[in-house]
């Protein structure tokens, strides 16, 4: 795939740049910019080669219109103050106010359309239905920078259409992206330790399928490690359970035996009457959680015994956090897993967070970026690159 040299001279150039600012929103203020610093060296890049950077981006599920709760505005006042420039907003994505604002441009300056899924044509599943949106987006420049890796998973106008209209080449972020992610597949530095947790065993049964011929070992946790406790004949009480996924669980647990990749599921569990951060707890076996109680954590013991599978790891991706962190009671372990990914990375380790609710989560615990090899901006682009699938936003920029 083609860098961003590979567009030449880009001083006086409009480039259009595929950021991922979809950034978690409380009202209008921001609780993690974690995306928008990663989107921060490719504009800059741009900007400081003279080139008029115009930056699409989408935030939330609108559904093809305009919502106020999903402007991209309070992100536009962000980047201005981490790029440490002015950032002009304009209030539609390919109307007479983004016109109006790449019209205006001098060398350098940095532009934001509004949100992208505010038009139909972003999403539209068929070719045809993208198109004009495509001709529109890709009119406002004179070449195209993929550097939204969170959605390169997507076949969806701003991340492959346009790429089909317009010189393109990847940025530096999901070049990145790529590079780590090619290191987690190609060839592991072993043992390759892979942590998946989340709610759904569902959206990682696939990985987990291709996984099995890749990891040395998977540690599982959150919500889907219910169905996997499920699938071993236990009591899980009102845990999250998927009923449709535990024959495919009983039957990686099998394989993982006769293969000899070795599948690690919590011996404690913490629980409680109810989904709640009031709710009474209590640490509970692993084979002994009550027909009443929910499990919303991993326990103390499982935390110790995660934490001991990491320690000769030379190659470790984490995706999805292992109970429900938001809730003090029920972060304790999400946070011993992180820490033990930090002394990890200390003893050398490549360690990758998959992005998602992963990320959120060492943030709002209190890590600092810097203590893991990679943080990814992409979850479901990770995941979908770790089950083998082609990523349009990926195969269009290799054509």
């Amino acid at each position: 795939m083609a860098d961003i040299s590979s567009l030449g001279d880009l001083r006086g150039k409009r480039v259009l740049v595929r950021s991922d600012l979809n950034v978690p929103l409380d009202g209008t203020t921001i609780t993690d910019d974690g995306r928008i610093r990663a989107s921060v060296p490719t504009i800059t890049k741009l900007s400081e080669a003279g080139a008029r950077v115009v930056v699409c981006a989408h935030l939330g599920r609108p559904k093809g219109a305009p919502e106020a709760k999903y402007s991209l505005r309070p992100v536009a006042t962000r980047l201005a103050e981490l790029l440490d420039r002015p950032v002009a907003f304009a209030d539609d994505t390919v109307g007479p106010s983004a016109r109006a604002a790449v019209d205006a441009m001098a060398d350098g300056d940095v532009v934001l359309l509004e949100n992208l899924r505010f038009n139909p044509g972003e999403t539209a599943k068929a070719d045809e239905d993208r198109a004009a949106f495509a001709d529109d987006l890709a009119s406002l420049a004179d070449a195209f920078v993929s550097d939204g890796f969170g959605v390169v998973h997507r076949k969806q106008a701003s991340v492959y259409d346009v790429a089909t209209r317009l010189p393109s080449a990847m940025g530096g972020l999901v070049h990145d992206e790529v590079e780590v992610l090619q290191r987690l597949t190609e060839d592991p530095e072993r043992p390759y330790v892979v942590v998946l947790g989340g709610a759904k065993v569902a959206d990682k049964l696939a990985v987990i399928d291709n996984l099995m011929g890749t990891a040395d070992r998977l540690l599982i946790g959150g919500g889907m490690l219910f169905t996997f406790l499920a699938a071993q004949g236990h009591e899980i009480g009102t845990s999250l359970f998927d009923a449709d996924s535990v024959e495919a669980c009983k039957g990686y647990l099998a394989r993982a035996q006769e293969s000899g990749v070795e599948i690690v599921l919590p011996v404690d569990i913490v629980v409680g009457q109810e989904f709640s951060a009031d709710t009474a707890t209590e640490v509970v076996d692993a084979d002994a959680i009550p027909a009443d109680a929910m499990g919303l954590d991993i326990g103390p013991r499982s935390a110790e015994l995660y934490a001991s599978r990491l320690t000769d790891a030379r190659t470790v991706f984490w995706n999805g956090p292992m109970g429900a962190f938001e809730m003090e009671p029920f972060a304790a372990g999400t946070k011993a897993l992180a820490q033990a990914l930090v002394e990890a990375t200390e003893g050398g380790a490549l360690t990758v967070v998959g992005g998602g609710d992963s990320a959120a989560a060492v943030r709002q615990l209190g890590f600092r970026d810097e203590q893991f090899g990679h943080i990814s901006t992409g979850g479901g682009a990770s995941l979908e690159y770790l089950e083998g699938k082609t990523l349009p936003g990926l195969t269009i920029l290799s054509d």
